[in-house]
């Protein structure tokens, strides 16, 4: 029998957001390790804040937001409170109830800055690591590591000589700007908007973006990021971060092995790399051939 066309609208609801997620959503154990970080976590969200004044968003709710935006590739801030105010599965993960009002994305964002400010979103990151039943998860012996792009948000109009000279910018907001017969580097060149934004492209036959680099260092066994790290791109940023990233995780003079594309193919970097002691290879997932690096004896 066809099910009539009504509406079900009612004033109350006697089902709770808990209700609504299925015992066995993936987002359950990932709410429960993230909670355990967030306890760890509580004597330095009490530095961070005031004693007096409103109360502001709690920073484990506003911290299990920033994990949504994440896992779900939600866009923009404004676009994760919007959906916070009709997602129940959001709404349970960041401990709202059903009828909880949603903040405003302005007051959102200046408690994300505090955040970042004091540098809670690594120690939140180390606290999920050091858990037992993540630990057991993590490989201490073999790795890989890799960048990416991360674009400014800082429009290429904004690239103009360091002394000033060049054509006037054209009138508006989003005015016309030529670039034909100009030579622009990083060493004459910077941003009016984003300084630190630098002049670079990724590869051969890519156009060149204001952008930084954003590098990570994964373990093996289960995939997951350990390390990351944030820096300004330049053509040696990937393999000195890499450096970096392996001396603040390694732990003693243990032998670990490390995977990376051609990118890292560079003498200096294989000689770093068996001073640590670490082998080198090749990931095969980069369409590289095996790895001609001897392995460190």
């Amino acid at each position: 029998m066809r099910g009539p066309d009504e509406r079900s609208d009612s004033l109350f609801s006697y089902v709770s957001c808990e209700a609504r997620v299925p015992a066995d959503h993936p987002l359950r154990p990932v709410r429960a390790i993230a909670d355990e970080a967030l306890e760890v976590l509580s004597p330095d969200f009490e530095r961070l804040y005031s004693k007096e004044g409103r109360p502001s968003i709690a920073p484990e709710k506003l911290l299990r937001a920033l994990l949504l935006q994440a896992f779900y590739s939600v866009r923009s801030e404004r676009q994760l409170i919007e959906q916070l105010d009709y997602n129940l599965l959001f709404r349970w993960f960041v401990g709202l109830s059903m009828d909880a009002l949603i903040w405003d994305v302005t007051v959102f964002t200046k408690n994300r800055d505090r955040l970042l400010a004091g540098d809670v979103a690594a120690k939140f990151m180390v606290a999920v690591l050091t858990q037992p039943r993540v630990k057991r998860l993590l490989s201490d012996e073999h790795f890989s590591v890799d960048g990416t792009l991360i674009e400014a948000w800082a429009s290429i109009k904004s690239f103009r000589p360091k002394d000033g000279s060049g054509a006037p910018p054209g009138p508006g907001r989003n005015s016309e700007r030529s670039f034909h017969g100009e030579k622009r580097s990083n060493e004459t060149h910077a941003s009016t908007t984003d300084p630190e934004a630098k002049l670079y492209r990724k590869s051969d036959g890519h156009p060149s973006r204001l952008c930084f680099l954003g590098h990570t260092l994964m373990e093996n066994r289960s995939g997951l990021v350990v390390a990351a790290r944030l820096t300004q791109a330049s053509g040696t940023a990937e393999r000195e971060a890499a450096l970096a990233l392996i001396d603040s995780h390694r732990s003693g003079r243990r032998r670990i092995t490390l995977g990376a594309d051609k990118a890292y193919d560079v003498t200096a970097f294989v000689e770093a790399l068996r001073a640590r002691p670490a082998t080198a290879a090749w990931h095969a997932s980069a369409g590289c051939s095996p790895s001609p690096w001897p392995p460190i004896m």
